[in-house]
């Protein structure tokens, strides 16, 4: 089955961009639709990354003189001595470029020319719910995630099974990160007990048979490549001694489900309370960046075990969020964002819960996932507002 799905990122006007985000996520889908009649050059085409990896300046020749642009340059990280011919002709020639790419590792490790403020930047995400529109379901969602190619084929885990285990090794093979892909892959399941929870990464490193060191070092091709994220803990202002080590994400449910070993031994309700939180990240990551909202996403736990999945603080406000899959508003389910209440008294709290009904309790509002998702963007737009 194909079918488009409209995403809501709009292009800075009149300027270059880099467009990143990781392989699979629709970067050039959102390309063509977006600039239908754009020149475009693929440098995962062998042809054409041949063509101007040896001359870099034979990329001007390839551009008609008058064209304005944009020019699509997909895949940049393969190439990113390119970009010192990109800087010319935006000089020169006043062209307008498109960069996608779904690794920013190599742009930063060899500290090539990132256009000196001349381009700005975007991210892609994962469908959210408002993307799907009435495809979407929480269910559906945590199964599949949100790479599109997961909502169009026709056997979806299929598809995320060969994602986590045929393009993940064969990207960090490409990037020449690692040659030990077999430990790697190890490395991926260890890691994927991780989901959602507090980082510790010398205990995954024992899990996997490598060094800390090692194991240190592959989470950060993770995150270099975008495949996943660390949240961050608020400690703003702080007035309880606070947990600092970072939480672990892949950056899609769907994907997430697809690395974490299954059996009989383990705790399907512990699995697919991390995919729901996976997936609230992913919708709050994919709405902040595309509206360019400014908020910063952490997480807060204090020394005692009280805690919030999800702080967002920003201009319009802060913003405490906790994801239970439970099907009804618990009381002890609340526990952390009292806490959190207790410290901030500014902040909005919600109880993103995987029941239907929404309710209100002293300042805390339990709203079924579905709803929460598909009103997010105003949520994450509206100021602070008096709570009862």
């Amino acid at each position: 089955m194909h079918r488009q799905f409209p995403r809501h990122l709009a292009a800075p006007k009149d300027r270059s961009f880099f467009l990143f985000g990781p392989r699979g996520v629709g970067k050039t889908a959102w390309t063509r639709a977006t600039f239908p009649n754009a020149r475009s050059f693929d440098l995962l085409d062998g042809a054409t990354y041949a063509r101007f990896a040896g001359a870099p300046e034979a990329l001007g020749d390839a551009i008609p003189r008058g064209e304005r642009g944009p020019i699509v340059l997909d895949e940049i990280q393969r190439l990113p001595q390119l970009l010192n011919e990109v800087h010319r002709l935006i000089e020169d020639r006043k062209l307008r470029f498109v960069l996608t790419g779904s690794s920013a590792r190599s742009l930063r490790r060899r500290g090539v020319n990132l256009l000196a403020g001349r381009a700005s930047t975007r991210y892609l995400h994962p469908l959210t719910a408002a993307e799907l529109g009435d495809a979407f379901s929480v269910t559906e969602a945590i199964e599949r995630g949100g790479l599109p190619t997961a909502w169009t084929a026709s056997d979806f885990r299929d598809y995320l099974r060969g994602y986590a285990s045929t393009y993940l090794r064969e990207e960090v093979l490409q990037e020449g990160l690692t040659r030990n892909l077999a430990a790697f892959a190890r490395f991926l399941e260890a890691a994927s007990f991780s989901q959602a929870g507090v980082l510790n990464v010398a205990a995954v490193g024992r899990e996997c048979g490598v060094s800390t060191q090692t194991a240190m070092d592959w989470f950060g091709i993770l995150d270099d490549l975008l495949i996943a994220t660390r949240v961050p803990a608020f400690t703003r202002r702080a007035k309880r001694r606070i947990v600092a080590h970072p939480k672990f994400y892949f950056f899609d449910a769907g994907v997430y489900g697809a690395i974490r070993p299954r059996g009989v031994l383990e705790d399907a309700a512990s699995i697919r309370g991390a995919a729901l939180e996976t997936l609230v990240l992913a919708h709050l990551r994919a709405h902040n960046d595309g509206g360019q909202l400014g908020y910063d996403i952490s997480y807060w736990r204090t020394s005692t075990g009280a805690e919030v999945d999800f702080v967002l603080y920003g201009p319009s406000g802060l913003i405490a969020i906790e994801v239970k899959s439970s099907s009804r508003f618990r009381d002890g389910d609340a526990v952390g964002l009292r806490h959190f209440l207790a410290d901030y008294p500014v902040a909005r709290a919600f109880l993103v819960h995987g029941g239907r009904s929404r309710e209100h309790h002293a300042g805390i509002d339990a709203v079924p996932a579905a709803e929460f998702l598909a009103t997010l963007d105003a949520t994450l737009r509206a100021g602070r507002a008096d709570r009862a």
